[in-house]
């Protein structure tokens, strides 16, 4: 759904990178803000060990795409819309969530394409008009060469497996998989072996990262609070489908031990990532919105004080993730879209 390893430190040559934004004064963590992506949906794009790469899912219909494929986009060749990054994925089912691998050469995703070559169907309106998530029982979890050739499946048992992201140390991947009837954290090794479910809370467990130094784990949960929304949950996850309008953020440890639940703001908070001195964390987040759909990236102490909001443009903003060596921040926006849906890739000079 909406879910890089940071190894060692190494500058983004961005001389020749995306179309320039002015930057905003009320943005000030943020400077010189460049847009990579020019057009469709655009999202989840997580940096290459080097630095110099992103590895994300698009929808655009100029590429082909009718629904979410991944591709890896070189940061100093994104200079408009004529760049066409790669594709990695097979162009066959739905894709989410790719994370490059240690090597800097591989990408992991999570794919359907196994389950057929067409757009799995999306679920039919409700009367509710409630905004459902699918997490498609066809998905599991891949790793690819940067040609798209697919050298390894990770996860090969029945359900929903995806959403996998990788440490900082290069030894463990987290993912969320329903293999136990729930939407779980579970993390295995780099090969995929040693398999282990993290958490056990009733709810969707979902959007991990590692800390920075590979000891924590932060991510997105609901977490039903009456019997009547306990039903629901159940009864949308036994349709594939999860309401991810009340998330809150949580941390824990590796292996589960040690769990806090960091924001207690109301409606939905995701999308979390850690900032690179690992004491403070950023997510996305509508609680201030009176709409509902107004989304903004936030900073928060990792003992839950000090939320600061960090993005003010656009109406939806998510999936910030730093650099490697922590000076850049790319993030997906529909800022600069010129009136249409698009959301994009922007990236810019962090100040702390």
């Amino acid at each position: 759904m909406f879910s890089v390893t940071i190894t060692h430190c190494m500058g983004i040559a961005l001389a020749l990178a995306a179309l320039s934004v002015s930057t905003q004064a009320t943005e000030p963590h943020l400077k010189n803000i460049r847009q990579l992506t020019f057009g469709g949906d655009n999202a989840e794009a997580y940096f290459s060990p080097d630095g110099t790469k992103l590895a994300f899912q698009s929808n655009y219909a100029g590429w082909g795409h009718q629904c979410d494929q991944i591709h890896a986009l070189t940061i100093s060749a994104a200079g408009d819309s004529s760049y066409r990054p790669p594709l990695i994925s097979t162009g066959k089912g739905r894709t989410t969530c790719s994370y490059y691998m240690p090597d800097n050469k591989h990408i992991l995703y999570g794919s359907t394409h196994e389950a057929g070559q067409e757009c799995p169907p999306m679920p039919a309106p409700r009367a509710d008009r409630k905004y459902l998530w699918q997490v498609l029982p066809t998905y599991d979890i891949y790793v690819a060469d940067e040609k798209g050739s697919i050298v390894k499946k990770l996860t090969n048992t029945p359900g929903y497996d995806a959403e996998g992201t990788v440490s900082p140390k290069g030894d463990k991947i987290v993912f969320t998989s329903d293999r136990t009837g729930d939407l779980e954290l579970w993390t295995m090794n780099i090969d995929g072996t040693d398999q282990r479910q993290v958490t056990s809370a009733l709810g969707y467990d979902g959007g991990a990262f590692f800390s920075p130094d590979g000891k924590k784990l932060v991510f997105r949960a609901s977490r039903p609070k009456t019997d009547s929304a306990a039903r629901e949950y159940k009864e949308l996850l036994a349709q594939g489908l999860v309401a991810p309008t009340e998330m809150e953020i949580f941390t824990c440890n590796v292996d589960g031990t040690d769990m806090k639940q960091i924001t207690n703001l109301g409606k939905a908070n995701w999308a979390p990532y850690y900032h690179p001195k690992g004491k403070k964390i950023l997510f996305s987040s509508n609680h201030a919105s009176k709409r509902g759909y107004d989304f903004h990236v936030y900073m928060i102490n990792e003992d839950g004080t000090g939320l600061e909001q960090i993005t003010t443009e656009s109406m939806f903003n998510a999936f910030p993730m730093f650099s490697p060596d922590g000076t850049k921040l790319v993030w997906s926006s529909n800022r600069n879209n010129n009136g249409t849906r698009d959301t994009n890739v922007f990236i810019a000079d962090w100040e702390d």
